[in-house]
């Protein structure tokens, strides 16, 4: 899972949705030292992606692209997966994605003072080529994996993983709609006891 699902599943308290959407960069017992919902976003992430990288509906997925990318199958996994919630978001939430997505990034404006350093230098961008939007479709996930790429001074080979999107697509939506139906219930009942 990655940015947008990872907000998606962390309901409706803002800091929580921080919390798990700056995760990512927070290491050990960090997480200590951030107030209290945002600690329950950093963990919610930790289960989500602790939960989704065992699943074998989420392996499955990763096995059709690990001889081309090896370690890097995961993470074009989680981006391909953000395009099909993007893609499906009527399905899943009553809210238009673009009002969705707004609020989000207006709560990033309203809490900027307990984000994470990388955070802050993370959103201007984020916000200018509105990445969480762009996963709706095929060309904006090109661009995010080629984004990807080049930050891993491309080595990793990402940005021409949306030619196995193209071609697996179906494979793909369908196993991205089963695994989704399950991390939903789980997210939340995790939800309830953090």
């Amino acid at each position: 899972m990655n940015f947008l699902a990872h907000i998606y599943l962390s309901g409706e308290n803002d800091l929580i949705k921080i919390g798990n959407f700056m995760a990512d960069g927070i290491r050990g017992k960090q997480f200590e030292h951030f107030p209290e919902d945002v600690q329950k976003g950093i963990l919610l992430h930790r289960f989500i992606d602790t939960y989704t990288d065992s699943h074998d509906t989420f392996r499955k997925s990763t096995k059709r692209l690990h001889d081309r990318y090896h370690h890097y199958a995961g993470v074009i996994v989680d981006i391909v997966y953000d395009h099909f919630l993007a893609k499906n978001w009527t399905k899943y939430s009553d809210e238009k994605l673009e009002t969705f997505i707004n609020r989000f990034y207006n709560s990033l404006h309203d809490n900027y003072d307990i984000l994470t350093e990388k955070t802050q230098g993370l959103m201007p961008y984020m916000i200018e080529r509105n990445w969480l939007l762009s996963y709706r479709t095929t060309e904006g996930i090109h661009q995010i994996l080629t984004q990807m790429d080049r930050r891993s001074k491309n080595i990793s080979k990402m940005q021409y993983a949306v030619e196995e999107l193209n071609e697996f697509y179906d494979d793909f939506e369908e196993e991205f709609t089963s695994f989704f139906e399950e991390i939903k219930i789980q997210a939340k009942a995790k939800l309830i006891t953090l």
